[in-house]
C-alpha cells in the first residue's frame, strides 16, 4: 500500500526545498500518468516549433527523443486509447510518422522504456526518485531549453581562434572547481568553458536579478560549439560546471612570461604574489573568513614568509593557511604590491590589534575580496587590461573604471 505523505511531512520536504510530486488523479496509474507527461512534451514542442519533432543526429537530443516516443505512441493502441481525450492537435493521427528514423521495433526494451520514460517496475511512492528539487526541475528544463543558434556563424570564429590558441598553448584549461572553499566561481562576458563534452561561450550576461535564497545572479546568452544556445541562469551554469567531473574554464589568452609556466633563458625570477587566509579568532575575521585575505609579494619562499604568523601583527597575530599563490618575473615586486593594493583599497579590511605590548596596530594587507576575483584581478594584470577596471565593493567585483568614474 503506497504511503501518503503526513502535514509534518509535507513540512519537512518544504523545508528541505524539495516537491512532493502530484498524486495521480481520476484513478490512473502511474504508468498512464507517464506516458501522459511524455505527449504533453511532445505538445509543448510542437507548440513552440509549429512543427512535429524529427530524428536525425543533427536534431537536438530531446527532439531526437520526442520523435522517437511520439513514433511509439501511434503504434501502442492501449497508449493511443489512454491520450486520445488529450490529443487536442490530432497527433496521433497524422500519417506516417515523426519523420524517417530508427524503427521502434528493432530498439530492444530498455531503449523504449528509456524513450517512453514508462519504466514497468517504478518503485513505490517512499523511494526518494518520486520527489524532485525544485533546483532540480528548473535546471533540467533550462538544458532542455536549448535551441539553435540562429547567428552562429558570428560566433565561429572565436571558437576556432580559441581552439588555436588551446593547441599552441596561448591558453590552458583548468578544472572547474570551488577556488578554496569559496562558493561562487567567477563567470564573466566572453569566457569560455567546456560543459558535457560541449565547448561553452558567455556571449552576454544580464542585468543582475535576485535569486530567491536573496543572492545575486544574472540572465546569459551561451553560445556551444555545436551550433545551440540557451539562456541559463549564473547559478545554473555554475552549479552544471561543479557537478560535471569534465567541466573545464579555460584560460583567457596569456601576454608573455610574467606569470607562465616556463621560463626563457633571459627571464629572471622575481618572486611570488600570495593570498593568505586567517585562521584569527578576531569577530571581524571569524565572521568573514571567506572573504578576508591578506594579499602580498615576497621574493622568498611564502612558507619562510609566513614562519610564525601568530607572532607577528602584520598576520593579526594569528596562523594563516595559502590559498593561492602567482609566480611573477621580470617586474618591480614593490611597484606589483602597491598596484594590487590599490585597485582592492576600497576594501581594505579597518581592524585594530593589540601587539604583545599592548600597542594598537592597524594591518593594512588585509582586504575584504573573494578569492575569484583577486584571481580575476591577476588575470587583468597577466594581459595588461588592468587599468580599466576598478574593485566595487557593493557588486563585489571588477567594474569599468571609466564607466564608474561617470556615476560619481
Amino acid at each position: 500500500m503506497a504511503k501518503t505523505f503526513t502535514d509534518e511531512d509535507a513540512a519537512l520536504l518544504d523545508e528541505l526545498g524539495i516537491e512532493e510530486e502530484a498524486k495521480p488523479s481520476g484513478g490512473r496509474t502511474a504508468r498512464e500518468e507517464r506516458i501522459i507527461a511524455g505527449f504533453e512534451d511532445i505538445q509543448r514542442f510542437v507548440e513552440k516549433h509549429g512543427r512535429l519533432p524529427q530524428h536525425g543526429e543533427d536534431r537536438d537530443i530531446f527532439e531526437r527523443l520526442y520523435a522517437v516516443r511520439l513514433d511509439r505512441l501511434r503504434e501502442q493502441p492501449d497508449c493511443r486509447a489512454i491520450l486520445e481525450p488529450f490529443d487536442t492537435k490530432g497527433l496521433l493521427g497524422m500519417a506516417g510518422q515523426a519523420a524517417i528514423g530508427p524503427n521502434p521495433e528493432e530498439l530492444d526494451d530498455d531503449a523504449l522504456l528509456a524513450a517512453l520514460d514508462t519504466d514497468a517496475d517504478a518503485p513505490a511512492i517512499t523511494d526518494l526518485r518520486h520527489v524532485r528539487s525544485v533546483t532540480d526541475k528548473r535546471e533540467a528544463e533550462e538544458i532542455a531549453n536549448r535551441e539553435k543558434c540562429k547567428d552562429f556563424e558570428k560566433f565561429r570564429p572565436l571558437f576556432e581562434k580559441m581552439q588555436r590558441e588551446l593547441k599552441d598553448g596561448v591558453r590552458t584549461s583548468q578544472q572547474f572547481r570551488k577556488d578554496a572553499g569559496f562558493l561562487k566561481a567567477d563567470i564573466a562576458q566572453g569566457n569560455f568553458f567546456i560543459l558535457g563534452g560541449q565547448t561553452a561561450y558567455v556571449a552576454e550576461v544580464g542585468e543582475p536579478i535576485k535569486a530567491p535564497n536573496g543572492e545575486s545572479d544574472a540572465r546569459l546568452r551561451v553560445i556551444y560549439s555545436n551550433g545551440t544556445e540557451s539562456n541559463l541562469l549564473l547559478r545554473s551554469l555554475q552549479r552544471a560546471l561543479y557537478k560535471d567531473e569534465a567541466g573545464r574554464r579555460i584560460s583567457e589568452p596569456t601576454a608573455g612570461p610574467l606569470f607562465g609556466d616556463d621560463l626563457d633563458e633571459d627571464d629572471q625570477a622575481s618572486g611570488t604574489i600570495y593570498v593568505l587566509r586567517s585562521k584569527s579568532d578576531h569577530p571581524l575575521v571569524a565572521g568573514n573568513r571567506e572573504l578576508v585575505h591578506k594579499i602580498g609579494v615576497t621574493s622568498g619562499s611564502v612558507e619562510k614568509r609566513i614562519a610564525g604568523a601568530s607572532q607577528q601583527p602584520t598576520f593579526l597575530l594569528a596562523d594563516v593557511e595559502v590559498v593561492a599563490t602567482y609566480q611573477l618575473f621580470n617586474i618591480s615586486r614593490a611597484k606589483l604590491e602597491n598596484l594590487i593594493h590599490r585597485i582592492f583599497g576600497p576594501a581594505r579590511l579597518e581592524i585594530e590589534i593589540m601587539d604583545r605590548l599592548g600597542r594598537p596596530i592597524v594591518p593594512r594587507e588585509w582586504f575584504l575580496v573573494p578569492l575569484f576575483v583577486i584571481d580575476q584581478a591577476v588575470q587583468c594584470i597577466k594581459d595588461g587590461t588592468i587599468t580599466k577596471y576598478r574593485y566595487d565593493p557593493q557588486s563585489a567585483s571588477l567594474v569599468d573604471a571609466a564607466a564608474a568614474a561617470g556615476n560619481l
